[in-house]
């Protein structure tokens, strides 16, 4: 059974990030071709449980919970505690709210607590506080798609909010998310915290200013490695950042940044400091923001070979990086773009939203909001291998957790 899985962030009042929940979908019934074995063998199978089995908590969620979800099958042939007990402090196991409540259900939940494991159901429970297993979650899990965010529904989850943690998901912009954040006890989800800025123009600190002409330099053609010392010597941070990124990779003594930067050259150098310059622009933006710039651009890069677009890796790179510009510099994209040195194959992509890039930026819209019907449009369209998809995702995960070793950044 081949699957995909998407990681979501969970937020706090603060936008900042504190907790993932793993979305997946079977590869089969995304495109349609589920018979009934596989409808049976996708009740049985556990995705997100093998996953995390495989890679870890860590390279999904880093030090933050990690929602998945289980079924009645997972939950009553003791899936959960044999694969993944010596994670269970970081693990909350999300169950369906239609469970039903019988005393099987509710010992294999103690002994889940008992265990170390959080508790999450997926919307209300029916019967609600009369429902023996409300007692014993930890989490109430409110889509809002469907629901009024009138004075009436914020009301009702204050209410809740006194008795268990909720989780609000599917939040579609600010304006909501604004309407929403007082309320105590609470997380959010959707996609209100990568707004694109659409107008005004803000001034940008020189911080961001040594960090945007940096990324200039880099990005063209043949640059001198002496003009990008000098640019990092005038940051603090980037200095530190990139005498631990050599360290890591080529430990040595280093006499000074210039030194460091004729040691690694032009292509390690560009290396790190797309990464580390990207971190640094959006240090005061929600630290999911720079996860995400990062994660787009490997993920766009993986996907060149599935796409029929090799040639094109590095620019569909820079593409998915910078997928989030407008948004880091507080700038429409239009005018954001500007600031950087793109070619004008990933300027069409990200300003006018088309040309041969778009595509992949499109599907990995659709990929990270676990929009599966999209995804499987897409995938269609563009004779997409379900492995390939799988696999770039996953490996964009480590390549990411991996970075943010190797430059010594943390997640804040």
């Amino acid at each position: 059974m081949k699957t995909f899985i998407a990681a979501i962030p969970f937020f706090d009042s603060n936008i900042s990030v504190e907790a993932y929940r793993l979305n997946f979908r079977s590869g089969e019934k995304l495109l349609g071709m589920m018979d009934s074995t596989m409808k049976v063998s996708d009740a049985v199978l556990t995705p997100g449980l093998d996953l995390v089995k495989t890679l870890g908590v860590e390279p999904i969620a880093g030090d933050r919970p990690l929602f998945i979800d289980i079924n009645e099958y997972h939950l009553l042939m003791r899936e959960v505690p044999l694969t993944l007990s010596s994670s269970a402090n970081m693990l909350v196991c999300v169950l369906p709210n239609n469970i039903l409540p019988d005393d099987a259900v509710l010992s294999r939940c103690k002994e889940l607590k008992e265990l170390g494991f959080g508790l999450a159901v997926d919307g209300f429970l029916e019967g609600h506080t009369n429902n023996r297993l409300f007692e014993m979650v930890d989490t109430i899990i409110v889509d809002i798609t469907d629901l009024k965010t009138d004075k009436r529904f914020i009301n009702a989850m204050a209410n809740l909010s006194r008795l268990k943690k909720v989780v609000l998901t599917n939040i579609p912009d600010m304006e909501t998310f604004e309407q929403l954040k007082s309320l105590t006890n609470t997380l959010y989800s959707g996609d209100f915290y990568n707004q694109p800025i659409t107008k005004g123009v803000s001034k940008i600190s020189p911080i961001k200013i040594n960090a945007l002409t940096l990324l200039r330099r880099i990005n063209e053609e043949d640059f001198d490695l002496s003009d990008i010392a000098d640019t990092i010597e005038r940051d603090p941070s980037l200095s530190i950042s990139l005498l631990r990124f050599i360290n890591t990779a080529m430990p040595r003594k280093i006499k000074s940044i210039r030194n460091a930067v004729a040691i690694l050259g032009q292509k390690e150098v560009k290396r790190w400091a797309t990464a580390a310059v990207s971190i640094q622009l959006a240090a005061d933006r929600p630290n999911e923001i720079s996860k995400l710039s990062l994660m787009r651009a490997r993920f766009a890069e993986n996907l060149a070979g599935s796409f029929e677009m090799g040639i094109h890796s590095s620019s569909l790179f820079l593409m998915g990086l910078f997928s989030l510009l407008d948004v880091i510099i507080e700038k429409p994209m239009k005018v954001a773009v500007k600031e950087v040195a793109l070619d004008e194959s990933v300027r069409e992509a990200l300003v006018d939203k088309a040309g041969e890039l778009y595509k992949v930026l499109e599907f990995i819209y659709a990929y990270e909001r676990a929009d599966w019907d999209d995804v499987a449009i897409i995938m269609v369209r563009n004779n997409l291998d379900l492995d390939e998809i799988n696999k770039a995702f996953v490996e964009s995960l480590v390549w990411y957790k991996s970075l943010l070793d190797a430059i010594g950044e943390e997640e804040s």
